[in-house]
């Protein structure tokens, strides 16, 4: 009853289904790694901004680039000295509910670019009388690698600003503003000048439990999702199948039709005995002749 598995069709049917779960799999189980690596890095850059940075685990600044989500958030250290004559302000960062502004110092390196140094962030309206001068001669700085602002960052601010201050950090926005190379990435300070307060490391883009991080996971329910519909339209043809192969192995057709085939024309009905009874008995219509008046 069940020869119609070794059948071309159901060979295909069978191959596609066979195909189909593991990738199914594989594709859920890809999805639900990636969702766990992000709560994974989420959790480490909270314990990490709970317990703050150990000088002792800081790496050289070129050792953690080119910058990579694993990279971002960890300890950098550099030597160099600061630029006190490119100076910038960051208007419009909020330290908790309260608004202020950053205070961004580039750091000259010993290569002659200068890596952006938050120094600290200070309450109300950018005013650089307020700032504290920076350490002066050659120093080491040590701070949470940060990757570079785009226009969709928190806080960020587009548009003309007055003179010293910025509303991106990033090396697109500061090499028009200095004469020298700068850095694409920058460090925020954990250990802050008074009366300056700290800048908490931000998480990079696609890294946390962001929107992505549960798109993930709805990706991963959708793969299992299709690995069981897989499973059940098998099933279901499978069934259908060996319900028509068990109705013609007992001899069950189903009809041609709603109406059924048409009966076929049966035999000629033959004359009544009594009516020719009848018409022998009237004289003259023995033959069908009709009688004279």
């Amino acid at each position: 009853m069940y020869r119609f598995l070794l059948t071309p069709r159901w060979w295909v049917i069978n191959l596609f289904v066979l195909l189909s779960i593991p990738v199914c799999l594989f594709m859920g189980s890809w999805q639900l790694s990636r969702f766990e690596d992000r709560v994974d890095s989420h959790q480490t850059r909270q314990e990490r901004s709970e317990e703050g940075i150990a000088e002792a685990d800081a790496r050289p600044l070129d050792d953690l680039l080119p910058l990579t989500q694993e990279t971002a958030g960890q300890a950098a250290r550099s030597t160099g000295r600061y630029d006190t004559d490119h100076e910038f302000l960051v208007p419009g960062r909020h330290l908790g509910d309260r608004e202020g502004f950053y205070v961004l110092t580039p750091l000259r390196t010993g290569d002659g670019r200068a890596l952006p140094v938050v120094r600290g962030w200070l309450p109300g309206e950018a005013d650089p009388a307020r700032v504290p001068a920076p350490p002066a001669g050659e120093v080491s700085v040590t701070g949470v690698l940060q990757a570079p602002e785009s226009q969709s960052s928190p806080g960020a601010v587009g548009g003309a600003l007055p003179k010293g201050q910025v509303g991106i950090i990033s090396a697109a926005t500061l090499v028009n503003l200095v004469p020298y190379e700068v850095y694409d990435v920058w460090i925020t300070v954990q250990r802050a000048q008074e009366p300056m307060e700290a800048v908490p490391p931000v998480a990079a883009a696609g890294t946390g439990l962001d929107l992505k991080a549960f798109q993930n996971l709805g990706y991963t329910a959708q793969w299992f999702v299709f690995a069981g519909f897989v499973v059940f339209m098998w099933y279901r043809l499978f069934l259908r199948e060996a319900e028509t192969a068990r109705d013609l192995a007992l001899g069950i057709e189903a009809p041609a039709g709603p109406s059924g085939p048409a009966d076929p024309p049966g035999p000629a009905a033959e004359p009544s005995p009594v009516r020719e009874e009848t018409a022998a008995a009237v004289p003259g219509t023995a033959s069908g002749e009709k009688s004279a008046p």
